[in-house]
């Protein structure tokens, strides 16, 4: 079987008219979709097996004779699987366009690239906007709780399900890199190389905290009823915009904030003395809430950020994390910002020096940057020079050159 892509060029903003539902979108995705029942259940962390499941993806390039050329995406914690074409929700382009594509870093005329929506996602792949086929509404709390372990587990699946034996490459920045550090520890022998950015091995106390702020704001809005709002016609849209607002305040630097807004004022030449949006920074982040709530699902985004919360490799082996990669021949590239906050430099060279101790082999890399986190999604050259050059040699190694 030969997998073709499914785009061949930069997508561009689809008409308003041309978007979907995203209620629809959570059980009949515009996706490649891979549906599996009793004969492959996803055991889970928590104790629970689901006995039917799916995983909603999107595929760029194509897979070669002997597939050995697959590159697995990992999406963060509000990214989903087009990561390369034109959101059907949205009709914005792909989360990470510049860097997948044609000639790009991760190029798709000479990789076979995956992405999927994680398991407790809500654009295709199972979560509590699923539809429970025991009751015939969606799932909302009586969904089990996820971890990073119990999406990785689902990614193989639908690897193995595309007939894939071992993956080129794995890449992902924050959530994204916490899955594929699960990847390599669970599945070394199925990882060629590994792309870590901007993430840690386990989430920090201060982490949990901003998470644990943005689920209290969603679960205070009245019109949440319990994870039950899908039953009708109202959604926790002011509490998950709140908890979208605080949470994208931690992506950013205080010098990208300066940059962008500094105190300047909104449309207007006076402050109001009221307590509307004054401030340009006010403006941008009611517009990050409102634009949020267009496109995930509220109880998604507590099971996500409690998926986040619990990942903890280094428990899984003693309280060692270096026994998490022992024996690995896997090739790692981690990569930090120094203006990341969130997930600080200290948390990468903590990754790099389990991997070194457990004589794994890694290269590493601090990029100057002041973008905050979310440097690993925009033009950062210094980040695609680093990749380009990583790739390139894994791909020789691999026999791809």
């Amino acid at each position: 079987m030969t997998a073709k892509t499914n785009r061949t060029g930069k997508a561009s903003k689809a008409p308003a008219s041309a978007l979907v539902d995203p209620v629809r979108e959570a059980n009949e995705p515009t996706s490649l979709l891979a549906r599996f029942g009793p004969e492959r259940p996803l055991a889970m962390d928590c104790g629970v097996t689901l006995d039917r499941w799916q995983i909603a993806y999107q595929t760029y390039g194509t897979l070669n004779a002997d597939r050995s050329n697959a590159v697995l995406v990992c999406h963060a914690l509000t990214g989903d699987q087009h990561v390369a074409n034109t959101n059907p929700v949205t009709g914005k382009s792909g989360w990470w366009e510049v860097l997948i594509g044609p000639g790009c870093p991760i190029d798709t005329d000479r990789y076979f690239v995956i992405c999927s929506n994680v398991i407790g996602g809500c654009l295709g792949s199972t979560g509590p906007a699923s539809l429970d086929q025991a009751t015939g509404r969606a799932y909302g709390l009586n969904f089990p709780l996820v971890t990073i372990r119990d999406m990785v587990r689902a990614q193989a699946v639908l690897v193995e399900h595309l007939g894939i034996a071992s993956l080129f490459a794995v890449i992902g920045g924050s959530m994204g890199g916490m899955q594929v550090l699960q990847w390599a520890s669970s599945y070394p022998d199925r990882v060629f190389a590994a792309v870590p950015l901007a993430t840690a091995a386990r989430h920090s106390a201060q982490n949990i905290a901003f998470h644990e702020v943005g689920r209290q704001a969603v679960m205070a809005d009245p019109d949440w009823q319990g994870g039950r709002y899908l039953d009708g016609a109202k959604r926790p849209s002011k509490g998950l915009s709140v908890a979208r607002m605080g949470a994208h305040i931690t992506y950013l630097s205080e010098a990208a904030l300066h940059r962008k807004f500094g105190r300047n004022l909104q449309d207007r030449e006076a402050r109001t003395f009221t307590f509307d949006a004054d401030f340009q920074v006010e403006s941008y982040l009611r517009y990050q809430g409102i634009s949020f709530v267009e496109r995930f699902d509220a109880n998604s985004y507590l099971y996500l950020t409690r998926a986040m919360d619990y990942f903890d490799l280094a428990a899984d082996h003693g309280g060692v994390l270096a026994k998490a990669f022992a024996g690995s021949k896997t090739r790692f590239c981690v990569a930090s910002f120094t203006s990341d906050w969130l997930f600080p430099t200290s948390d990468s060279r903590a990754i790099v020096h389990a991997l070194n101790a457990s004589g794994a082999s890694v290269s590493f890399v601090e990029l100057e940057s002041d973008k905050g986190h979310d440097a690993f999604l925009l033009d950062e050259p210094e980040l695609f020079a680093t990749l380009r050059g990583f790739i390139g040699a894994a791909a020789r190694a691999r026999g791809l050159a």
